[in-house]
């Protein structure tokens, strides 16, 4: 049986990164707006605020979690690209998910923010260089990360968490 905190596994550093990978990432990314509206399409406010797993965000949460997620991502990638080693600012998420605006805006407010946000992340994606997968972020918790393994990490978030949504519609008959 599956973890259903972990629908598609943990996230695994890679050893090796190739250009397919990141290419594939990319569109992982640039897809993942379309793939989450379509994971949401037709969903009541009662299933919305229905918890993916027992313990768990709601839907309305998971949604406004990738979106505050996604911008510190995009936020990370620039900082990355344009200064020397950076060290990145965390948040915690828990607490971000008990703030107002994740249970009372829409989803489709994030769903929006995600549209273009990645619009804009993947465009910064595509016109990276070869070395510029090299460059590092410092996290204050998990050391030091290339932008090649920053990039590795949100493709698992974004598989992740869409998979959090599809298998509890799956689950639910929805």
């Amino acid at each position: 049986m599956t973890d259903p905190r972990y629908p598609i596994g943990k996230f695994e550093w890679p050893q090796t990164i190739t250009e397919t990978d990141r290419k594939q990432w990319i569109t992982t990314l640039a897809e993942l707006p379309a793939a989450l509206r379509k994971a949401v399409a037709g969903m009541t406010d009662a299933q919305l605020n229905t918890p993916y797993r027992e313990g768990g965000w709601t839907v309305r949460e998971l949604i406004h979690h990738i979106a505050d997620s996604h911008m510190n991502s995009y936020v990370r990638f620039k900082l990355g690209l344009s200064e020397h080693e950076p060290t990145i600012k965390t948040y915690d998420e828990a607490a971000w998910a008990q703030l107002r605006d994740a249970a009372l805006i829409p989803a489709e407010t994030s769903l929006c923010l995600l549209e273009c946000l990645h619009l804009r992340w993947v465009c910064v994606l595509d016109g990276m260089r070869d070395s510029d997968w090299q460059r590092n972020v410092i996290h204050p918790e998990l050391g030091t990360i290339s932008l090649d393994n920053l990039l590795a990490l949100y493709d698992w978030h974004s598989r992740h968490h869409a998979a959090h949504i599809t298998s509890l519609r799956q689950n639910k008959g929805w």
